[in-house]
């Protein structure tokens, strides 16, 4: 049995789209894997399963999930490395302002890196490392020109976390 993680984008926001934390649990755990453990109420879920492909581990959540929930919920997976890794790269950015992370489900070509990396300013920035891409950011997160969803737009699907759920998480589950 492996361990991973996965992240669920789009949860928990607005009335339509509630997918409480024992709601996922129980979907996981339908979905046939173990050991099923959630981590705050933004879509974070550590689990066991004999499977080893990534495709499969998330064709098998995001089934489970809209069947649950009654919408689909896309679902991006990493490894306890994977997401360790994404934690000790954000250790070398000295950024004194606001760190988000958008977890990718796909790896990016180097023209899609290059596209998202152009988009950034001298206050903005955007750093990509295999599925993670690192956004530096001013104070205020919401007033942030380089969002999710630009990162969307230019490297696919992906969902976001802040610096300190990413280090809570690698410290809990890594």
């Amino acid at each position: 049995m492996a361990t991973y993680l996965g992240f669920l984008r789009a949860i928990n926001l607005g009335a339509t789209r509630k997918f409480p934390k024992a709601a996922i649990i129980t979907a996981v755990e339908a979905a046939g894997f173990t050991d099923v453990e959630t981590y705050i109420n933004t879509g974070n879920v550590r689990f066991d399963t004999p499977l080893r492909s990534r495709a499969r581990i998330e064709a098998a959540l995001e089934e489970a999930f809209e069947a649950a929930a009654g919408f689909a919920v896309p679902t991006i997976v990493f490894t306890r490395r994977e997401l360790r890794a994404i934690a000790d790269e954000a250790a070398s950015y000295d950024h004194g302002g606001k760190h988000y992370v958008s977890l990718l489900k796909d790896v990016p070509t180097a023209a899609a890196i290059a596209a998202v990396e152009a988009v950034g300013t001298t206050d903005e920035v955007a750093r990509v490392g295999g599925r993670a891409v690192h956004l530096l950011l001013g104070d205020n997160y919401h007033e942030a020109r380089l969002t999710n969803a630009v990162i969307e737009k230019h490297l696919g699907v992906a969902t976001n976390r802040n610096l300190t759920v990413i280090r809570a998480l690698a410290e809990k589950w890594c």
